[in-house]
């Protein structure tokens, strides 16, 4: 009798890919042989932007979080090391210029932008007292801002072909607020800006998007009495607010290397207040 010998049989080898299972935003193709994915976000410190720098850098893009509020930005820092903080003023073009080429000089090229640098300015009132300087102030920051930083990260996307520019824009550019004409009008000229970008660099491989969120759950929001709240969530149908990490995932989508076909869009983050 005799008896047949086992045999072990080695488990098959899956080749390697560039692209993890989980990597729906594709930063593999672009990260492939050890580049880093470079986001700058403005508007680091808090809120939205700072929501964002964190979850960008927990998929495992290098993040540059820039803002002037430094306390915000070491904090951030704390919270996650990994992150490259740099002082930014957002209305000064020197002050742009220099802390992007800090970024490039750390970091390297960036390969997107995610612009969150905004205020809200005087609120409640109807246009016709709206004082022109707090009119001017808003649109110098929420505004011509966005231009300045918009031309000072696309050369280099334009040199390397590639780049991604996102910015926040509100609820309010597209649908207006009553007793805040100022942010209103800054938001629906970003909209635009936003507009025409995306058709001047639609051939080049760099997009232009913004997005437009309802209000969404910061601790400033979660500070507010709940009869204010409900007011505010009121037009939303989903009846209640955004929560920064809606926010912040779809920030990373709109700035990942799988957006490619969308350019001069605002995604809606409104709950379905405004569908279009």
């Amino acid at each position: 009798m005799t008896t047949a010998s086992a045999t072990t049989t080695a488990p098959a080898t899956i080749a390697p890919t560039t692209i993890a299972p989980w990597d729906i935003g594709l930063f593999g193709t672009r990260t492939s042989g050890g580049k880093p994915y470079v986001v700058a976000v403005v508007g680091a410190a808090s809120g939205i932007g700072r929501a964002a720098a964190s979850f960008l850098a927990d998929i495992g893009c290098t993040v540059a979080a820039l803002d002037p509020a430094l306390d915000g930005l070491k904090s951030l820092a704390a919270e996650k090391p990994e992150i490259r903080i740099y002082n930014l003023d957002a209305l000064n073009g020197r002050s742009i210029n220099e802390s992007f080429a800090a970024v490039a000089r750390d970091l390297g090229g960036i390969d997107a932008l995610v612009n969150c640098a905004g205020i809200t300015g005087k609120t409640n009132i109807p246009a016709h007292e709206v004082p022109l300087e707090d009119f001017d102030r808003v649109l110098a920051l929420n505004l011509r801002s966005a231009l300045m930083l918009s031309q000072a990260v696309l050369p280099g996307m334009l040199a390397r072909g590639y780049g991604r520019l996102l910015h926040v824009a509100s609820i309010a550019g597209k649908e207006g607020n009553a007793g805040m004409t100022s942010y209103s009008t800054s938001k629906a000229g970003l909209i635009g800006l936003v507009k025409s970008m995306g058709k001047d660099y639609a051939e080049t491989g760099v997009t232009v998007n913004a997005l437009a969120p309802a209000v969404i759950r910061t601790p400033l929001v979660e500070a507010l009495p709940q009869a204010t709240v409900d007011y505010m969530t009121a037009k939303i149908p989903m009846r209640r607010c955004g929560e920064l990490q809606e926010a912040a995932a779809c920030i990373a989508w709109i700035v990942s290397p799988a957006c490619g076909f969308t350019t001069g869009f605002t995604f809606d983050l409104s709950g379905g207040r405004a569908t279009y």
